[in-house]
């Protein structure tokens, strides 16, 4: 089934792009200097990371455990 359809998965996409943007955001600040465009989504997913890390790491973490275990 597509990530989109089902809600879990959707959640669980949009977790792993904000984290992976804020990583490469992080170890190459080139790549994610556009603020516009295509690119500008991935911008501001690592921004969303920057500033909420504490609760993209909970929302991480809740999600790992309810994979594992549900």
């Amino acid at each position: 089934m597509s990530a989109l359809f089902n809600f879990h998965s959707f959640l669980t996409v949009v977790l792993l792009v904000i984290c992976t943007c804020t990583f490469l955001k992080m170890q190459f600040p080139a790549i994610l200097e556009q603020k516009t465009g295509f690119r500008g989504f991935f911008w501001k997913a690592a921004r969303i990371g920057e500033r909420l890390s504490p609760w993209v790491a909970l929302g991480c973490f809740t999600m790992g455990v309810s994979i594992i275990f549900f």
